[in-house]
Protein backbone atom coordinates (compact mmCIF):
# COMPACT_ATOMS: atom_id res chain seq x y z
CA UNK A 1 0.00 0.00 0.00
CA UNK A 2 1.70 3.41 -1.12
CA UNK A 3 2.10 5.78 1.34
CA UNK A 4 0.86 9.60 1.40
CA UNK A 5 2.36 12.36 0.26
CA UNK A 6 3.77 14.30 3.53
CA UNK A 7 3.03 18.08 4.42
CA UNK A 8 6.02 19.25 2.55
CA UNK A 9 5.35 17.57 -0.73
CA UNK A 10 1.42 18.89 -0.35
CA UNK A 11 2.73 22.66 0.06
CA UNK A 12 5.00 21.84 -3.15
CA UNK A 13 2.31 20.92 -4.91
CA UNK A 14 0.26 24.14 -4.09
CA UNK A 15 2.35 26.23 -4.61
CA UNK A 16 3.31 25.00 -8.00
CA UNK A 17 -0.41 26.23 -9.57
CA UNK A 18 0.16 29.05 -8.07
CA UNK A 19 3.55 29.96 -8.94
CA UNK A 20 2.06 29.68 -12.97
CA UNK A 21 -0.71 31.85 -11.78
CA UNK A 22 1.41 34.40 -11.16
CA UNK A 23 3.90 33.75 -13.87
CA UNK A 24 0.63 33.35 -16.36
CA UNK A 25 -0.42 36.81 -14.80
CA UNK A 26 3.00 38.77 -15.45
CA UNK A 27 3.24 37.96 -19.24
CA UNK A 28 2.23 39.98 -21.62
CA UNK A 29 4.56 42.59 -20.64
CA UNK A 30 7.18 42.64 -23.58
CA UNK A 31 9.92 45.52 -23.04
CA UNK A 32 11.91 44.91 -26.21
CA UNK A 33 13.16 47.15 -29.31
CA UNK A 34 10.15 47.70 -31.44
CA UNK A 35 10.65 46.10 -34.56
CA UNK A 36 11.90 47.56 -37.67
CA UNK A 37 10.65 47.14 -41.13
CA UNK A 38 13.10 45.65 -43.70
CA UNK A 39 13.57 49.27 -45.16
CA UNK A 40 14.85 50.79 -42.13
CA UNK A 41 18.18 51.30 -40.91
CA UNK A 42 18.94 52.09 -37.02
CA UNK A 43 21.71 54.66 -36.62
CA UNK A 44 23.36 55.85 -33.51
CA UNK A 45 23.41 59.21 -31.95
CA UNK A 46 26.78 60.64 -32.25
CA UNK A 47 27.80 57.76 -34.88
CA UNK A 48 28.62 57.73 -38.46
CA UNK A 49 26.53 55.55 -41.18
CA UNK A 50 27.03 54.92 -44.65
CA UNK A 51 24.05 54.08 -46.54
CA UNK A 52 24.39 52.04 -49.91
CA UNK A 53 22.17 52.36 -53.09
CA UNK A 54 22.96 49.29 -54.75
CA UNK A 55 25.14 46.24 -54.61
CA UNK A 56 27.04 47.13 -57.87
CA UNK A 57 27.20 50.92 -58.90
CA UNK A 58 25.19 51.34 -61.72
CA UNK A 59 28.15 51.66 -64.83
CA UNK A 60 28.08 55.18 -66.86
CA UNK A 61 25.67 56.78 -64.51
CA UNK A 62 25.36 59.99 -61.57
CA UNK A 63 23.62 58.65 -58.65
CA UNK A 64 22.26 61.48 -56.66
CA UNK A 65 20.66 61.21 -53.24
CA UNK A 66 18.52 62.72 -51.62
CA UNK A 67 16.50 63.00 -48.15
CA UNK A 68 12.98 63.64 -47.61
CA UNK A 69 11.79 67.21 -46.17
CA UNK A 70 10.16 67.20 -42.50
CA UNK A 71 6.48 67.51 -43.32
CA UNK A 72 6.83 66.65 -47.13
CA UNK A 73 4.69 63.74 -47.62
CA UNK A 74 5.26 62.46 -51.22
CA UNK A 75 7.87 65.11 -52.38
CA UNK A 76 11.81 65.24 -52.65
CA UNK A 77 13.52 67.87 -51.21
CA UNK A 78 17.29 68.80 -50.07
CA UNK A 79 19.97 66.90 -52.51
CA UNK A 80 22.68 65.66 -50.75
CA UNK A 81 25.89 64.12 -52.83
CA UNK A 82 26.51 62.04 -55.55
CA UNK A 83 27.96 58.59 -55.41
CA UNK A 84 26.29 55.05 -55.08
CA UNK A 85 27.14 55.53 -51.44
CA UNK A 86 26.48 58.17 -48.90
CA UNK A 87 28.23 58.47 -45.99
CA UNK A 88 26.75 60.50 -42.68
CA UNK A 89 28.80 62.14 -39.98
CA UNK A 90 27.57 62.23 -35.77
CA UNK A 91 24.17 61.77 -36.45
CA UNK A 92 21.60 63.44 -34.73
CA UNK A 93 17.53 63.10 -34.26
CA UNK A 94 17.24 65.29 -36.73
CA UNK A 95 18.81 63.30 -39.56
CA UNK A 96 15.87 60.69 -39.04
CA UNK A 97 14.18 60.52 -42.37
CA UNK A 98 13.42 58.93 -45.15
CA UNK A 99 17.02 59.03 -48.19
CA UNK A 100 16.87 57.71 -51.54
CA UNK A 101 18.93 56.88 -54.35
CA UNK A 102 18.09 57.82 -58.36
CA UNK A 103 19.50 57.73 -61.42
CA UNK A 104 17.64 60.79 -63.27
CA UNK A 105 14.10 60.52 -62.34
CA UNK A 106 14.51 56.67 -62.07
CA UNK A 107 14.07 55.66 -58.47
CA UNK A 108 16.55 53.30 -57.24
CA UNK A 109 16.25 52.49 -53.59
CA UNK A 110 14.75 54.21 -50.50
CA UNK A 111 15.72 53.74 -46.90
CA UNK A 112 14.45 54.82 -43.51
CA UNK A 113 16.66 56.39 -41.37
CA UNK A 114 15.97 56.00 -37.67
CA UNK A 115 18.41 57.52 -35.66
CA UNK A 116 17.68 56.12 -31.88
CA UNK A 117 19.83 55.57 -28.72
CA UNK A 118 18.73 52.48 -26.41
CA UNK A 119 16.65 53.91 -23.05
CA UNK A 120 18.11 54.20 -19.86
CA UNK A 121 17.00 51.50 -17.28
CA UNK A 122 13.88 53.23 -15.35
CA UNK A 123 15.16 53.76 -11.60
CA UNK A 124 11.95 54.02 -10.25
CA UNK A 125 10.54 56.07 -6.99
CA UNK A 126 6.73 56.80 -6.48
CA UNK A 127 4.73 59.07 -4.20
CA UNK A 128 1.27 60.61 -3.51
CA UNK A 129 0.54 64.07 -2.52
CA UNK A 130 -2.34 63.27 -0.55
CA UNK A 131 -4.87 60.37 0.65
CA UNK A 132 -7.30 61.73 -1.86
CA UNK A 133 -4.89 61.82 -4.80
CA UNK A 134 -3.46 59.09 -7.34
CA UNK A 135 0.02 57.42 -7.23
CA UNK A 136 3.05 59.21 -9.08
CA UNK A 137 6.02 57.31 -10.30
CA UNK A 138 8.90 58.73 -11.64
CA UNK A 139 12.37 58.65 -12.55
CA UNK A 140 15.18 60.77 -14.33
CA UNK A 141 17.02 60.87 -17.41
CA UNK A 142 20.39 61.37 -17.80
CA UNK A 143 20.15 62.26 -21.46
CA UNK A 144 17.25 63.12 -23.88
CA UNK A 145 15.05 60.04 -25.33
CA UNK A 146 15.43 59.42 -28.21
CA UNK A 147 11.88 61.15 -29.73
CA UNK A 148 10.12 57.35 -30.09
CA UNK A 149 10.96 56.20 -26.86
CA UNK A 150 7.86 54.46 -25.68
CA UNK A 151 7.18 54.31 -21.52
CA UNK A 152 4.82 52.25 -20.32
CA UNK A 153 4.09 51.31 -16.11
CA UNK A 154 2.00 48.00 -15.17
CA UNK A 155 0.66 47.58 -11.63
CA UNK A 156 -1.16 44.90 -9.95
CA UNK A 157 -1.80 43.60 -6.42
CA UNK A 158 0.84 41.36 -5.10
CA UNK A 159 0.22 37.57 -4.71
CA UNK A 160 -3.01 38.13 -6.98
CA UNK A 161 -3.73 36.06 -10.15
CA UNK A 162 -4.59 38.88 -12.08
CA UNK A 163 -3.79 41.24 -15.33
CA UNK A 164 -1.48 43.96 -14.73
CA UNK A 165 -3.46 47.32 -15.50
CA UNK A 166 -1.19 49.23 -17.96
CA UNK A 167 -0.29 53.10 -17.88
CA UNK A 168 1.36 54.93 -20.55
CA UNK A 169 3.64 57.61 -19.15
CA UNK A 170 4.68 61.30 -20.14
CA UNK A 171 8.26 62.94 -20.40
CA UNK A 172 8.56 65.93 -19.03
CA UNK A 173 11.68 67.70 -20.93
CA UNK A 174 12.26 70.52 -18.50
CA UNK A 175 12.62 68.63 -15.61
CA UNK A 176 14.22 65.42 -17.84
CA UNK A 177 11.81 62.62 -16.18
CA UNK A 178 9.40 60.46 -17.15
CA UNK A 179 6.02 60.45 -15.03
CA UNK A 180 2.98 57.75 -14.94
CA UNK A 181 0.06 58.41 -12.83
CA UNK A 182 -1.33 54.82 -10.84
CA UNK A 183 -5.08 55.38 -10.33
CA UNK A 184 -6.14 54.55 -7.17
CA UNK A 185 -9.79 54.26 -6.94
CA UNK A 186 -11.79 55.67 -3.76
CA UNK A 187 -12.21 53.28 -1.03
CA UNK A 188 -9.33 51.48 -1.93
CA UNK A 189 -7.46 50.03 0.99
CA UNK A 190 -3.92 51.85 1.53
CA UNK A 191 -2.60 49.07 3.19
CA UNK A 192 -2.55 46.40 0.57
CA UNK A 193 0.79 45.64 -1.20
CA UNK A 194 0.97 46.78 -5.14
CA UNK A 195 3.69 45.69 -7.58
CA UNK A 196 4.93 48.04 -10.14
CA UNK A 197 6.67 47.15 -13.05
CA UNK A 198 7.98 49.67 -15.90
CA UNK A 199 9.39 49.15 -19.43
CA UNK A 200 11.24 51.96 -21.92
CA UNK A 201 11.52 51.12 -25.28
CA UNK A 202 12.27 52.18 -28.56
CA UNK A 203 13.55 50.82 -31.92
CA UNK A 204 17.01 50.54 -30.38
CA UNK A 205 16.52 48.88 -27.58
CA UNK A 206 14.36 48.30 -24.54
CA UNK A 207 14.82 48.38 -20.79
CA UNK A 208 12.80 47.36 -17.72
CA UNK A 209 13.10 48.28 -14.29
CA UNK A 210 13.24 46.60 -11.33
CA UNK A 211 9.83 45.73 -10.11
CA UNK A 212 9.05 47.76 -6.96
CA UNK A 213 6.76 46.79 -4.00
CA UNK A 214 4.24 49.43 -2.60
CA UNK A 215 1.32 50.45 -0.40
CA UNK A 216 -0.19 53.40 -0.99
CA UNK A 217 -0.30 54.46 2.77
CA UNK A 218 4.04 53.74 2.50
CA UNK A 219 4.36 56.42 -0.66
CA UNK A 220 2.72 59.49 0.92
CA UNK A 221 5.01 62.48 0.91
CA UNK A 222 2.79 65.79 1.03
CA UNK A 223 4.00 68.87 -0.62
CA UNK A 224 5.86 71.67 1.49
CA UNK A 225 3.66 73.73 3.49
CA UNK A 226 3.40 77.36 1.58
CA UNK A 227 3.04 81.07 2.89
CA UNK A 228 5.55 80.61 5.36
CA UNK A 229 6.44 83.94 7.28
CA UNK A 230 8.31 85.04 10.31
CA UNK A 231 7.12 88.22 12.19
CA UNK A 232 8.72 89.86 15.15
CA UNK A 233 6.75 90.18 18.97
CA UNK A 234 6.73 93.71 20.24
CA UNK A 235 8.99 94.35 23.30
CA UNK A 236 10.26 90.30 22.59
CA UNK A 237 13.69 90.65 22.32
CA UNK A 238 14.12 86.74 21.75
CA UNK A 239 10.78 85.59 20.37
CA UNK A 240 9.76 85.23 16.83
CA UNK A 241 6.19 84.14 15.31
CA UNK A 242 6.22 82.02 12.67
CA UNK A 243 3.02 81.04 10.59
CA UNK A 244 2.62 78.93 7.78
CA UNK A 245 -0.74 77.19 5.59
CA UNK A 246 -0.96 73.72 4.80
CA UNK A 247 -0.28 73.21 0.91
CA UNK A 248 -3.26 73.07 -1.79
CA UNK A 249 -2.90 69.28 -2.43
CA UNK A 250 -3.52 68.67 1.10
CA UNK A 251 -7.37 68.67 2.56
CA UNK A 252 -7.40 69.48 6.35
CA UNK A 253 -10.70 68.61 6.37
CA UNK A 254 -10.32 64.62 6.43
CA UNK A 255 -6.60 64.25 7.26
CA UNK A 256 -4.40 66.62 9.27
CA UNK A 257 -0.36 66.78 8.96
CA UNK A 258 2.13 67.37 11.68
CA UNK A 259 5.08 69.70 10.78
CA UNK A 260 8.47 70.13 11.41
CA UNK A 261 10.32 73.59 11.82
CA UNK A 262 13.73 74.45 11.65
CA UNK A 263 15.37 77.49 12.13
CA UNK A 264 19.26 79.39 12.75
CA UNK A 265 20.31 82.89 12.66
CA UNK A 266 22.20 83.75 9.56
CA UNK A 267 25.45 83.58 11.27
CA UNK A 268 25.00 80.08 12.46
CA UNK A 269 25.73 77.05 10.06
CA UNK A 270 23.46 74.35 12.07
CA UNK A 271 19.32 74.56 12.50
CA UNK A 272 17.95 74.26 15.89
CA UNK A 273 15.05 71.40 14.96
CA UNK A 274 11.50 71.27 16.43
CA UNK A 275 9.35 68.30 16.11
CA UNK A 276 5.69 67.58 16.57
CA UNK A 277 4.21 70.64 16.06
CA UNK A 278 0.36 70.17 15.00
CA UNK A 279 -0.85 74.00 14.95
CA UNK A 280 0.41 75.91 11.80
CA UNK A 281 2.57 78.25 13.71
CA UNK A 282 5.17 78.27 16.41
CA UNK A 283 6.70 80.73 18.92
CA UNK A 284 10.05 81.01 18.77
CA UNK A 285 11.75 81.94 22.12
CA UNK A 286 15.16 81.70 21.93
CA UNK A 287 16.17 83.54 18.85
CA UNK A 288 19.16 85.81 19.52
CA UNK A 289 18.98 89.54 19.65
CA UNK A 290 19.27 91.46 16.80
CA UNK A 291 20.02 88.51 14.39
CA UNK A 292 17.90 88.06 11.01
CA UNK A 293 17.01 84.18 11.01
CA UNK A 294 16.43 81.53 8.29
CA UNK A 295 13.13 79.35 9.48
CA UNK A 296 11.66 76.37 7.56
CA UNK A 297 8.76 74.07 7.54
CA UNK A 298 8.03 70.65 6.18
CA UNK A 299 4.70 68.27 6.80
CA UNK A 300 3.86 64.54 7.06
CA UNK A 301 0.79 62.77 7.73
CA UNK A 302 -0.59 62.95 11.28
CA UNK A 303 -0.21 59.47 11.59
CA UNK A 304 3.19 58.47 10.38
CA UNK A 305 2.55 57.53 7.32
CA UNK A 306 4.79 57.72 4.27
CA UNK A 307 7.65 60.29 4.53
CA UNK A 308 8.23 63.95 5.60
CA UNK A 309 7.63 66.75 2.53
CA UNK A 310 10.44 68.59 0.79
CA UNK A 311 11.29 71.59 3.28
CA UNK A 312 9.24 75.02 2.28
CA UNK A 313 11.19 77.90 0.94
CA UNK A 314 12.95 79.59 3.36
CA UNK A 315 11.71 82.66 5.37
CA UNK A 316 13.38 85.21 6.82
CA UNK A 317 12.74 87.25 10.03
CA UNK A 318 14.61 90.08 12.77
CA UNK A 319 13.37 89.76 16.29
CA UNK A 320 12.37 92.98 17.90
CA UNK A 321 14.93 95.64 19.05
CA UNK A 322 14.10 98.43 21.45
CA UNK A 323 14.15 101.84 19.58
CA UNK A 324 16.48 103.29 22.45
CA UNK A 325 19.04 100.65 21.62
CA UNK A 326 19.17 101.68 18.44
CA UNK A 327 18.90 105.47 19.34
CA UNK A 328 21.52 104.96 21.57
CA UNK A 329 23.77 103.06 19.21
CA UNK A 330 23.22 105.36 16.11
CA UNK A 331 24.14 108.68 18.44
CA UNK A 332 27.78 110.37 17.92
CA UNK A 333 30.12 109.66 20.70
CA UNK A 334 31.33 112.85 22.14
CA UNK A 335 35.09 112.90 24.32
CA UNK A 336 33.60 115.69 26.08
CA UNK A 337 33.21 115.75 30.26
CA UNK A 338 29.47 117.09 30.92
CA UNK A 339 29.78 120.18 33.67
CA UNK A 340 27.20 119.97 36.69
CA UNK A 341 25.16 123.41 34.78
CA UNK A 342 24.33 120.22 32.14
CA UNK A 343 26.94 122.04 29.69
CA UNK A 344 30.09 120.45 28.08
CA UNK A 345 33.32 121.32 29.66
CA UNK A 346 36.80 120.35 29.05
CA UNK A 347 37.84 118.29 25.98
CA UNK A 348 39.86 115.37 26.81
CA UNK A 349 42.54 113.78 24.62
CA UNK A 350 41.50 111.09 22.36
CA UNK A 351 44.62 108.92 23.69
CA UNK A 352 42.17 108.44 27.13
CA UNK A 353 39.53 106.60 24.58
CA UNK A 354 41.64 104.60 22.48
CA UNK A 355 40.83 106.48 19.41
CA UNK A 356 43.62 107.78 16.86
CA UNK A 357 42.67 110.94 15.57
CA UNK A 358 44.80 110.62 11.94
CA UNK A 359 43.35 112.95 9.89
CA UNK A 360 42.55 115.91 11.65
CA UNK A 361 39.19 115.98 10.70
CA UNK A 362 36.90 117.40 13.54
CA UNK A 363 38.76 119.68 14.90
CA UNK A 364 37.02 119.90 18.06
CA UNK A 365 39.98 117.39 20.21
CA UNK A 366 43.33 118.87 20.30
CA UNK A 367 46.33 117.14 20.41
CA UNK A 368 48.63 117.19 23.58
CA UNK A 369 51.79 118.72 22.58
CA UNK A 370 55.31 118.01 24.79
CA UNK A 371 56.74 121.68 24.22
CA UNK A 372 53.38 124.10 24.91
CA UNK A 373 54.17 127.96 23.71
CA UNK A 374 54.88 129.97 26.69
CA UNK A 375 52.62 133.36 26.79
CA UNK A 376 54.39 136.84 26.40
CA UNK A 377 51.86 137.94 29.04
CA UNK A 378 53.08 135.27 31.44
CA UNK A 379 56.54 136.96 31.61
CA UNK A 380 54.77 140.65 32.18
CA UNK A 381 52.87 139.68 35.15
CA UNK A 382 55.82 137.51 36.68
CA UNK A 383 58.45 140.45 36.21
CA UNK A 384 55.84 142.54 37.64
CA UNK A 385 55.29 140.58 40.73
CA UNK A 386 58.69 140.23 41.16
CA UNK A 387 59.22 143.77 40.97
CA UNK A 388 56.81 144.83 43.50
CA UNK A 389 57.72 142.08 46.00
CA UNK A 390 61.07 143.81 46.04
CA UNK A 391 59.68 147.49 46.49
CA UNK A 392 57.81 146.11 49.72
CA UNK A 393 60.55 144.07 51.30
CA UNK A 394 62.88 147.69 50.42
CA UNK A 395 60.21 149.54 52.20
CA UNK A 396 59.85 147.57 55.36
CA UNK A 397 63.97 147.42 55.51
CA UNK A 398 63.95 151.50 55.39
CA UNK A 399 60.98 151.54 57.70
CA UNK A 400 62.41 149.84 60.32
CA UNK A 401 65.78 151.69 59.75
CA UNK A 402 64.14 155.03 60.90
CA UNK A 403 62.46 153.47 63.98
CA UNK A 404 65.91 152.47 65.15
CA UNK A 405 67.23 155.82 65.31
Amino acid sequence: MARPPGPLLLLLLLLLPLRFLLRLAAAGRPCGPAGLSRDTVLGRLGANITLTCQDEEPANATVLWQVQEQGAAGAWGRQLAEGNTLLLRQLRYEDSGRYSCTVGSHLLRSLRLLVAEPPETPQVSCYRRSHDKDVLCEWPQQKKPSPETRAVLWVKRRFVAENATEQRCRYFSKARKFVCRVKVPPGTDDTKHLVVSTCVSNSAGGSAGKDKIITPSSVLKPDPPVNVTVEALEKAPQRLQVNWSYPPSWDPRFYWLRFQVRYRPEPAPTFVEVDQVTTTWLDIRDAWRGMRHVVQVRAKDEFGHGTWSEWSQEAMGTPWTDPCDLTSEMEPFSSQVPMEDGTYGVTLPPELFGEDDTDGAGGSVMESSTHPETSPYAFLVTGGSLLLGIALFVGIVVQADVVDK
